[in-house]
């Protein structure tokens, strides 16, 4: 009997960590067939002509084939998208852990959460429809698809992202700081902002940081709400077009195996080492957190 559970308990052993080590393997097979199809483009670009070129034309009889314009319009819309998500996020997993009570709680969190599992495509129909000409009034633009309005939608997208870790984050910070806080003589306010805010940086700055991710990463709403001009941006009210949709819109008309391809499948690879550097910040980040606290041994 016991050889029989010994058995048992291997097997289930090699099953989990077969499960473990898939996700390594799926990744390893994302990088493999990120460069097999873009490293073919390098051989008539070079690569700082490819990611410094200030121009991408790639179906012009003499393509150019540079794809700053591109970079430059997902960090400026992502940075704008922070401005809306770092205050909405925070603030809320603030007011949701430390201030509201059982019944608020019970309401505003599965609230939030649904942001989270509302389609990508819903948020760029109520760009298109809401924000867009909202902003175009306001600001009286040629068109109310521009980049503050893609920041706009990615900022309300990252919120329930932000909050969700920022809230972990602060659930993590023993009490005792709270009532060391209280114990001195510190308000419910002052409490927040100089004791658990700061004893939760590190984790807070880890969802901030995902929540960049999140927002860089972001496909279709870009797609549809950004505008789509493949120029170097000089304000948020310009018409943009980042990584992520011009791979999206391009695919579909480029030949396979045609420098056009790896050029899309090069931009792929752009995006995923910017993403993949923004997770490991963030895990490193989120590493000092849990040994500050103590959480890791």
């Amino acid at each position: 009997m016991n050889n029989f559970v010994k058995v048992k308990e291997r097997i289930y052993r090699w099953i989990f960590t077969a499960l473990a080590f898939s996700s390594l393997l799926f990744l390893t097979g994302i990088i493999l067939l990120l460069l097999k199809e873009s490293l073919p483009l390098f051989k008539h670009v070079k690569f700082l002509d490819f990611v410094l070129g200030r121009s991408w034309y790639p179906t012009a009889p003499v393509p150019e084939w540079g794809i700053l314009p591109l970079i430059l319009a997902s960090f400026l819309v992502t940075l704008g998208a922070l401005f809306i998500c770092v205050p909405l996020g925070v603030g809320s997993a603030l007011y949701i852990h430390e201030i509201a009570d059982e019944k608020q709680r019970m309401i505003l969190k599965p609230m939030i959460e649904i942001l989270a599992s509302i389609p990508s495509v819903v948020y760029g129909f109520f760009g298109m429809v809401i924000a867009a000409p909202f902003l175009q009034k306001i600001f009286h633009l040629p068109t109310g698809l521009c980049a503050l309005t893609a920041s706009i939608i990615l900022g309300i997208m990252a919120v329930p992202t932000v909050c969700s870790l920022a809230e972990d984050a602060l659930s993590c910070v023993p009490n005792s700081f709270r009532e060391a806080s209280y114990a001195v003589g510190a308000n419910r306010w002052q409490t927040l902002i100089f004791v658990v805010l700061p004893a939760a940086g590190s984790g807070v700055s880890t969802a901030i940081i995902l929540g960049m991710s999140r927002a860089i990463g972001e496909t279709m709403t870009v797609l549809m709400v950004a505008g789509g001009a493949a120029v170097i941006p000089q304000s948020l009210l310009e018409p943009v077009r980042p990584m992520t949709s011009t791979i999206a819109a391009e695919m579909g008309e480029a030949v396979m195996g045609s420098l056009h391809y790896n050029a899309l499948f090069a931009i792929g690879l752009v995006l995923f080492t910017v993403t993949f550097i923004f997770n490991i910040v963030a895990e490193i980040v989120s590493k000092r957190f849990r040994l500050k606290l103590g959480l890791d041994r």
